[in-house]
């Protein structure tokens, strides 16, 4: 017998905090959402999502909102600070401790590294991480998976490259741990100022194959998926730094000419001019895809963690 999982009342912090059982078990109840999303339900009527969004957002936040009205429950919340009582001083642990009572769940975002873990210390409800800092955003890294599995049919046995902001773009930390659980080969591609940080790298280097390098040419025709992220220009302290790599990879026609004819390309988006527009309209494009499917992944976690699927 398997061992049982249990997500009920759970956090979801960080993709770390996650087997790869249970990884898998979540993409599976995420594809039994696909048929409840197309024509919703009540399994959360009652239920209510804060969104504490303390950095701007719309995919994340609208995508978490969705996913509690398609289960039937309803949302409130805040898409930035200044319109909160952070403004007038108040800490993040009061912000939550507050909120708490109101709620049965929270969708946090935070620009510190940490603010997800700190604020499931204080909740005495499960915090769900939309993203930390440069740190990490494990629901992304879920609908990620998800996409790859959808498209693909496996995760097993890809060669896959990370391409652009691989230091401050925090969706690539969370996905670089959750891959290393599979039998995968990863590609880093991205300017020497931007390289993986040294204690993702260290980890995933232990359990997967790992080929760092500055040339995008080079890797295009022997990978599978191609993820693609924008260079992090909050995320800069010096802002000289920034525009010396703004712009260090463009995915074009002529960029993709040498691919895989079943290559296909994901980004947590939003995009600035990594992704040509003419890409958009090819088989390799499943960017819009991963939107969706940020729904259904979003509505299991909602639906596990509150109790409504086992």
């Amino acid at each position: 017998m398997g061992v049982k999982l249990e997500f009920e009342g759970r956090d979801i912090i960080s993709i770390k905090d996650f087997s790869r059982e249970e990884i898998d078990y979540i993409l599976k109840v995420a594809k039994g959402m696909e048929s409840v999303a197309a024509k919703g339900s009540d399994m959360l009527k009652g239920k209510i999502l804060a969104t504490l969004f303390f950095e701007p957002s719309t995919r994340t936040r609208l995508s978490f909102e969705a996913a509690m009205h398609k289960l039937g429950g309803s949302t409130i919340g805040f898409a930035e600070a200044e319109i909160a009582s952070v403004r007038k001083g108040e800490n993040l642990a009061d912000t939550v401790r507050t909120v708490e009572s109101y709620v049965d769940v929270i969708a946090l975002r935070h620009p510190l590294e940490g603010a997800a873990r700190l604020a499931a210390e204080f909740a005495k409800i499960p915090i769900l991480n939309g993203g930390s800092g440069a740190e990490e955003h494990p629901t992304q890294d879920l609908l990620d998976l998800y996409t790859i599995m959808k498209e693909r049919g496996k995760l097993n046995g890809l060669k896959i490259a990370f391409v652009g902001d691989l230091r401050y773009g925090r969706t690539v930390h969370s996905l670089a741990y959750a891959l290393s659980l599979y039998n995968i080969e990863l590609y880093l591609v991205s300017p020497e100022s931007l390289k993986m940080r040294r204690e993702v790298l260290q980890t995933i280097k232990e359990r997967i194959p790992v080929s760092e390098t500055t040339n995008l040419e080079k890797i295009i025709p022997l990978v599978d998926v191609l993820y693609v992220t924008r260079i992090q220009k909050e995320r800069f302290p010096d802002p000289a730094e920034y525009i010396k790599v703004k712009g260090s990879y463009k995915i074009d026609m002529k960029t993709l000419s040498n691919a895989k004819k079943d290559l296909i390309i994901l980004h947590p988006l939003p995009r600035v001019d990594e992704i040509a527009a003419e890409v958009d309209n090819t088989p390799y494009a499943r960017y819009f895809q991963q939107v969706w499917n940020g729904i259904v992944v979003r509505m299991a976690l909602l639906a596990l963690i509150l109790g409504a699927t086992k």
